[in-house]
């Protein structure tokens, strides 16, 4: 992307619309993505530092009034500068609190949009930490009534739990910094000046909780937390740094952009869902249109049910790329049918462990395995068409080799060869020579010997009728070799029957190993998604922990006495969390049946059941 993008648009009118061009910019992009939004006051310089993170000079607009510039959130997509095969996505969004708009509830939906978006959440104020700016930051303290996490009835919007989980690292970015980094006569790093400006005060009057509100909301909501001050650029004519070189600018202010961009570069994450499912392009404006329009209806954004929606849409691709990967894998390496049954299988079976795994790759939120259920039923079924072309290409081979091969045999019959005295044993001498020449044939697939059997019955009226005629034999004779040739055939019948029924114990041996496969990569998949959770909650519980120790040293007693309920809980999910993958799995079992119940029927359609 040469230049940035409109991402929402924010109409006059105060409403909210994602844009068709990002749209389609981020619909063609399956890698995933680092999000670093910025939000603050208007004219605070949030552009100018968004366009160092791009190492752009230009990029995003400035301007240069006293008006909010910026409107809606602007995107701005650009290769990572660290992580190989990542874009990092930059969000620089409207100016908060621009008086021409007057919308308190418009700059609400802004920095709602940000959290929800980002996985990296850069505040940019002017001057100092001080009560005035973490007033402006009253937006902070609104986040739990303009953002759910789950759709549950019974879910408690004040558990703040749920969005530790979710919610983007916190960096604070204070610039024209003109004060000494000193704490009561003793030198402080700007960390250190953040969290003592984020002090809480004891005490239960209205002053101090309106103190302490936004304070204890970034402490609770964004427990990884760094800070930036940034000395003024230029000392004059600021309105027209974007066109100052950077040898011109201040050096100190320098320094510490160049020190802001290796962090936010460096330990920015990609953005992921709960679960630990990492978010693409794609899936980045699915969720941005998923909240803008629950916002367009009056809604609240919901993470929950932005998930759902988009899992829906995501595991149905995940369907359908898995089975065309296995219809593409099977038509290159299925090219000589018709094939043996055991040759046919092991392709089957490389084909089928690949699809899966582009299913695996592909899907999440799979709940009750519905969308995988789909994968084994469609490749099971496709399976069995090619198993049904590959029986009839092979009956058709055999049939026009019977054919050839019997030529010779047409003619002399014709011609009455066989009805000359010796002539039943010179047939049967001249069958026996076809049916070696027969067998001796390669590549006739799995229906030789049903066909072999066929054929032999169609000529058994033939070959009874040449004994009969035969006159060098008695009739003794003719008994024992019409008892021959029905036990001839018979042993051919049985040849045949022993062919059906090997293909259907390899069509259950299939059942078997596509069992195993499925609940192989499904026991990873959960494994995998369980140690992603299981992070999640233990990073929620250190932060958690954290936090308790901070407020006990501080003297918060019944503060931290909450926190322990908060703390017990998450442990209890850890637990929740290490027994749910064996439910998952047995109750996939129990699917795997039903779909194979269903592929067995449907194969005994075309080959039989044993006698």
């Amino acid at each position: 992307m040469s230049a940035p993008l409109c991402f929402i648009e924010n109409g006059v009118d105060g409403s909210f619309r994602v844009c068709p061009e990002a749209l389609d910019y981020l619909a063609s992009h399956n890698e995933p993505v680092v999000v670093v939004s910025i939000v603050g006051l208007y004219r605070t310089g949030k552009s100018y530092l968004m366009n160092w993170l791009a190492g752009k000079v230009q990029g995003f607009s400035l301007g240069s009034t006293v008006q909010s510039h910026t409107k809606g959130i602007w995107m701005w997509c650009l290769p990572h500068p660290l992580k190989s095969n990542h874009s990092l996505v930059l969000l620089d969004t409207e100016g908060l609190g621009d008086v021409s708009k007057g919308d308190q509830k418009n700059d609400s939906w802004i920095f709602a949009l940000a959290v929800l978006l980002s996985s990296s959440l850069v505040y940019n104020s002017m001057g100092t930490i001080d009560q005035y700016a973490l007033e402006k930051l009253y937006f902070v303290t609104e986040l739990t009534e303009l953002i759910k996490v789950k759709a549950s009835a019974d879910f408690h919007e004040d558990d703040e739990i749920e969005y530790l989980k979710i919610f983007p690292t916190f960096v604070w970015c204070v610039r024209d910094f003109s004060l000494e980094l000193k704490i009561e006569g003793q030198a402080v790093n700007q960390d250190g000046y953040l969290e003592h400006a984020l002090l809480l005060k004891k005490g239960n009057s209205k002053k101090v909780m309106e103190y302490n509100l936004p304070r204890q909301c970034i402490r609770n909501f964004f427990p990884k937390r760094k800070c930036f001050v940034f000395v003024r650029p230029v000392s004059r004519d600021l309105h027209t740094v974007e066109h100052v070189p950077e040898q011109m600018l201040d050096q100190s202010f320098v320094q510490e952009c160049q020190r802001f961009c290796k962090y936010i570069h460096e330990t920015s994450q990609p953005k992921c869902l709960q679960g630990g499912h990492i978010i693409t392009g794609r899936m980045l404006a699915m969720l941005a249109s998923s909240y803008v329009s629950a916002i367009a209806t009056g809604a609240v954004p919901c993470l929950d049910d932005a998930v759902t929606s988009m899992a829906r849409m995501e595991n149905a691709v995940a369907v359908r790329l898995a089975s065309d990967h296995y219809r593409q894998q099977m038509e290159q390496q299925v090219v000589n049918m018709p094939m043996e049954t055991r040759e046919l299988s092991d392709i089957h079976g490389n084909c089928e462990k690949e699809a899966l795994g582009v299913f695996m790759q592909r899907s999440f939120k799979d709940q009750h395995q519905e969308y995988q259920k789909q994968v084994v039923s469609d490749l099971a079924h496709q399976y069995l068409a090619v198993c049904q072309k590959n029986q009839q290409l092979s009956v058709e081979k055999c049939q026009v080799l019977l054919q050839s091969l019997s030529t010779e045999m047409h003619r002399k019959l014709q011609e009455g060869v066989y009805t000359l005295p010796g002539g039943y044993r010179l047939y049967v001498a001249d069958r026996n020579a076809m049916v070696s020449e027969y067998h001796a044939t390669p590549g006739k697939g799995t229906q030789a010997e049903v066909v072999l059997a066929d054929f032999l019955k169609r000529k058994q009226i033939e070959a009874n009728t040449i004994l009969q005629a035969e006159k060098k034999l008695s009739e003794a004779e003719k008994l024992l070799a019409s008892e021959a040739d029905k036990a001839t055939l018979m042993e051919q019948v049985n040849k045949a029957r022993e062919e059906e029924l090997f293909q259907l114990k390899q069509l259950r041996e299939d059942e078997r190993r596509t069992n195993e496969e499925n609940l192989r990569q499904m026991r990873m998949k959960i494994v995998e998604e369980r140690e992603e959770m299981l992070k999640e909650q233990e990073q929620a519980l250190e932060s958690l922990m954290a936090e308790q120790k901070a407020v006990l040293e501080k003297g918060f007693q019944e503060k931290a006495e909450l926190m322990e309920e908060q703390i017990q809980q998450l442990k209890h999910q850890e637990q929740q969390t290490w027994a749910g993958g064996l439910v998952d799995i047995i109750d996939f079992m129990g699917i795997l049946r039903s779909i194979f119940n269903a592929a067995r029927a449907f194969a005994t359609s075309f080959i039989g059941e044993p006698d």
